[in-house]
């Protein structure tokens, strides 16, 4: 029998939390606290397996389950900055779950280089082997799935020279981490820089073929960069209910309407209705902080890499990181005109990096996003306004003993990348995958690693 000293320490080392008894599956009883958005702090403890009772408001409201991680493929070495992390998930047709990596260097120069490593499951994502085969060739399904059966993804193309191209004059710029950003007008640009670059698997056939889409964007901005220009038209694309395409995008600059030069970038979202192939801007979010919470808004560079989902009645919702290396805190806004106009984005987490966001046929709302650490974060009021307290899925923090990363990026929290990616797997369940900077390998040695937990939430 536990004794009652021991449970009392329990009870204070988690700090608010208790363990429950129910059906003979001890749980961890979490009551929700009112936190601060503008302080990093940790969240529920779910390091390995774990069952969480969740309450809120003295009643119980969800019922979390965290799988113990699967690790999908580890380093044999140590690795800088961009390698063996950014990891994407995706499923098979035939049921098989696959994981792949980013194995570049976080940098423009980058772009367009699609050879990633890849791991395959195919019990569930319990375990994982090394991919036989290259990632396009074992058949994920990524990308949009669209009304016609084709499946559609955005492309990233190798940036070209500046010097190699006939560019028109330029209209503004900004310098970021040391290196200037030259703005010019989207229209007036050589027509390589032009339009979005997708790939497209057409219905019942295995191989991807390149396109070239217009963009029907007047006041839209593209750079340069370090002497390239890139084309980078980054973010998620949901079927809406007609039928067209709706896409959420950064990054995103553009001209305003008294003729300035927008440099606070923000999130745009475009509208297709012919399967992708040409796109007309719907809408934007432009820079806009809480400086009362986000207290160092001002000297932030702008809003980027958004989530979006179309929720079950209807709402447009979209999550967006604002730009901090570090500590930058998570907004969110909504749309109830189909993405016509939003809300003010308000804050609703004190960090994340690349927020993921899944609806599930239960009817909750996944959002995932870490750095520092990796989190989960759960709603169920159908519209993404109240979510719960961070699910910590890695322990961070500990300056006294674990290294910080001091580059151009500042100082960067080394435990992750804080980048994940979500995958449901049933009504209630889905797979998360991220990094992890600080994995043991079988020699004890500190080594990059790719990891994977199953997840069921149910609201109570």
């Amino acid at each position: 029998m536990t004794k009652p000293y021991l449970l009392l320490l329990f009870g204070l080392i988690l700090g608010g939390c208790k363990t429950a008894q129910k059906a003979a599956v001890p749980a961890l009883e979490w009551t929700e606290r009112n936190e601060p958005l503008s302080v990093i702090r940790h969240g529920i403890p779910a390091y390995g397996k774990t069952d969480v009772l969740y309450k809120q408001n003295g009643k119980e409201t969800y019922r979390v389950t965290l799988g113990e991680p699967a690790v999908v493929s580890v380093a044999d070495k140590v690795e800088e900055w961009g390698f063996f992390q950014f990891p994407t998930i995706a499923g098979t047709a035939n049921g098989a779950i696959l994981a792949k990596w980013h194995m570049a260097k976080d940098a423009m120069e980058s772009y367009g280089n699609t050879l990633s490593p890849s791991s395959i499951s195919t019990d569930g994502g319990k375990t994982w082997k090394q991919n036989p085969k290259s990632w396009e060739e074992t058949g994920a399904d990524e990308g949009l799935l669209l009304p016609n059966g084709d499946r559609l993804k955005i492309l990233t193309p190798k940036p070209l020279k500046e010097s190699e191209l006939a560019m028109p004059q330029s209209l503004g710029s900004m310098t970021r981490r040391k290196y200037e950003h030259k703005f010019f007008k989207l229209s007036e640009m050589p027509a390589s820089r032009q339009g979005v670059f997708l790939a497209r698997r057409k219905k019942g056939e295995t191989a991807w073929q390149e396109e070239h889409a217009t963009l029907d964007d007047p006041q839209a901005l593209r750079y340069s960069l370090r002497g390239m220009v890139p084309v980078v038209w980054w973010g998620d694309m949901k079927v809406a209910a007609d039928g067209a395409v709706v896409a959420c995008i950064y990054p995103g600059f553009h001209i305003r309407e008294d003729g300035s030069v927008d440099i606070k970038g923000g999130v745009f979202f475009y509208r297709s209705t012919d399967s992708g192939k040409s796109w007309k801007i719907l809408s934007r979010i432009p820079y806009q902080p809480d400086t009362k919470i986000d207290t160092n808004g001002v000297n932030k560079y702008w809003f980027t890499e958004p989530a979006f989902e179309i929720l079950a009645d209807g709402t447009y919702l979209s999550v967006i990181r604002s730009h901090d290396i570090y500590s930058g805190p998570m907004y969110a806004s909504r749309s109830t005109d189909q993405g016509k106009t939003w809300t003010k984005p308000n804050v609703i987490t004190p960090n994340g990096v690349l927020p993921r966001l899944l609806q599930l046929a239960n009817g909750v709302t996944v959002v995932s996003a870490g750095r520092p650490g990796v989190q989960l974060r759960f709603s169920n009021d159908g519209k993404g306004e109240k979510w719960t307290n961070g699910f910590e899925m890695m322990s961070f923090g500990q300056s006294d003993s674990e290294p910080y990363i001091e580059n151009d990026r500042g100082r960067t929290e080394p435990v992750s990348c804080g980048y994940t990616g979500l995958l449901a797997t049933g009504p209630d369940k889905f797979l998360v995958i991220y990094s992890d900077f600080m994995h043991k390998n079988a020699q004890g040695q500190t080594r990059k690693a790719i990891k994977v937990r199953e997840v069921t939430v149910s609201p109570l």
